[in-house]
């Protein structure tokens, strides 16, 4: 009978101790400007900006932590959605801001990407639905565009609501 007794205190401070609600999980240490973005591509053409000239409409891409989950590099994918890249980046955590200092290592394809003038700003646009969402917007160069054009991505964080999904 002891033995039940002494089994039914175990398994009771164990039930108690193991659903411990006071863990946080945490965030990486870019997460404000990690996420899925629904982005446009437009093109400066002749010194002139010309929206989506290749009439590919909304695409989906994604930002994230690399594995050092450092506040100063981030991942640029576009998921294969347009040139098919994943660059690592710089980033300015503080400012939001990201780019490389060159053309840099694609990740998904023997090119060279180049980033310029890349921010993320805290609800700076509206989505189809009329809701503000984060604005995302930089400047991207190939080395295999035989055209040598700088493409410009803007966009807005998803939200996960079908009306502002494409």
């Amino acid at each position: 009978m002891k033995k039940y007794i002494l089994l039914l205190f175990a398994s009771l401070a164990f039930a108690f101790t193991a659903c411990d609600d006071d863990t946080e999980p945490g965030g990486t240490a870019v997460e404000k400007m990690a996420g899925d973005w629904w982005i446009t591509v437009d093109a400066i053409i002749d010194g002139k900006l010309v929206e989506d000239p290749f009439q590919v409409g909304h695409l989906k891409m994604s930002t994230y932590n690399t594995a050092a989950n450092t506040n100063t590099e981030i991942w640029l994918d576009d998921l294969k959605n347009f040139w098919n890249y994943k660059v690592k980046v710089s980033v300015n955590y503080a400012a939001r801001t990201f780019s490389t200092e060159s053309f840099v290592n694609n990740a998904s394809y023997e090119s060279k990407v180049k980033i310029t003038e890349g921010k993320v700003t805290e609800n700076g646009t509206v989505t189809p639905s009329g809701k503000p969402a984060d604005k995302i917007e930089y400047k991207v160069q190939f080395d295999d565009d035989d055209d040598e054009l700088t493409y410009v991505i803007t966009g807005f964080r998803r939200t996960g609501f079908s009306a502002d999904d494409f």
